[in-house]
């Protein structure tokens, strides 16, 4: 009895700690309540998320307030053309004084990583972000270098303005956790908007927010998130979600098993946020489109026909009965 109401407890502070993530960015950017709840779901999953959305709804401010709210490093990237892969990892520079290479970090090794419009370079200084977004760690001229605890990056494209933009590999998409779409706000939203700042500046308000996790308290949450079970039902209802990827004529490529462990681990992190040690169907279904999205890729003809990624994934959930 004593280790449930301890759990029961462990519990209660992972939800309130969550809400006062959620209740600091919510007190500047209005409504997106969907991707602030999948930004917080992809920390306590520790996996990576890309925000898509056209300029000015608030990715960039939204990954800065996470930040913010936690009481870890953070550094920020504005990919360009011209980017070199050194320039995010870092390089080797020679020290006269004892005649050795010495390696000088890059701005990559930190906790939370914000890489502002990732498709804008190329595919050499993407390519240097498949090992750190994986493996956590960097290798170079031999020798590796482990990233801090936690370790999350947070990446924004723009899916409107392709001048000058390159398109990110399959392999690399992978290793999202999330691709969260952002749309505009409702009228009421904007509204809303103009009032909080009519006064005020953004810099005013990001002064607002302060730190309200440690990495220590984010490592515990983590595990808690972790050591939830889930029914036997509910891991079929996920593995036939994803099959049904793999077998639609519709799709030129499926999701893989990283998105069935991906949907899995994401769901659980749902259930927390929401005040539940179990997991629910509706946390699947939450989570999935966001999870499968950028994992799967229409033919030619479907695209020709204007279909779209969040329409198939609908109509493929839509085939899978849903457990009771």
């Amino acid at each position: 009895m004593d280790s449930l109401f301890q759990e029961r407890t462990d519990l209660n502070r992972l939800t309130e700690a969550i809400q006062k993530i959620r209740d600091a960015i919510g007190a500047i950017v209005v409504g997106q309540t969907a991707m602030i709840d999948l930004m917080v779901a992809g920390l306590l999953s520790d996996g990576h998320l890309l925000i898509e959305g056209v300029p000015g709804v608030a990715k960039t401010l939204s990954a800065k307030l996470l930040a913010k709210s936690l009481q870890i490093p953070f550094s920020r990237l504005q990919f360009t053309p011209d980017l070199m892969p050194s320039d995010v990892l870092g390089t080797s520079v020679f020290n006269p004084s004892d005649a050795q290479f010495q390696f000088k970090r890059g701005p990559i090794f930190s906790s939370i990583i914000l890489i502002d419009e990732i498709n804008r370079a190329p595919a050499k200084t993407q390519s240097a972000l498949f090992e750190v977004m994986e493996e956590r760690q960097v290798t170079i001229d031999g020798n590796t270098y482990p990233m801090l605890s936690p370790f999350l990056v947070i990446a924004t494209q723009n899916p409107i303005e392709q001048e000058g933009t390159y398109r990110l590999p399959e392999a690399q998409l992978d290793r999202f956790l999330f691709k969260i779409n952002v749309g505009y706000p409702t009228l009421e939203e904007e509204i809303q908007i103009l009032e909080r700042q009519q006064f005020q500046q953004a810099g005013d308000l990001l002064k607002e927010v302060h730190p309200v996790l440690t990495p220590e308290d984010i490592a515990v949450f983590r595990y808690m998130v972790r050591q939830m079970v889930v029914e036997p039902k509910l891991l079929r209802y996920i593995a036939s979600i994803v099959a049904e990827t793999r077998n639609n004529g519709d799709l030129y490529l499926g999701a893989s098993p990283r998105a069935s462990l991906s949907i899995l681990q994401a769901s659980k992190a749902i259930a927390g946020i929401r005040g539940r040690d179990f997991v629910l169907p509706d946390d699947i279904l939450e989570v999935a489109p966001a999870v499968l999205r950028h994992r799967i890729i229409l033919t030619p003809e479907k695209e020709m026909e204007g279909l779209t990624p969040e329409t198939m994934i609908g109509q493929m959930i839509a085939k899978v009965e849903v457990p009771r």
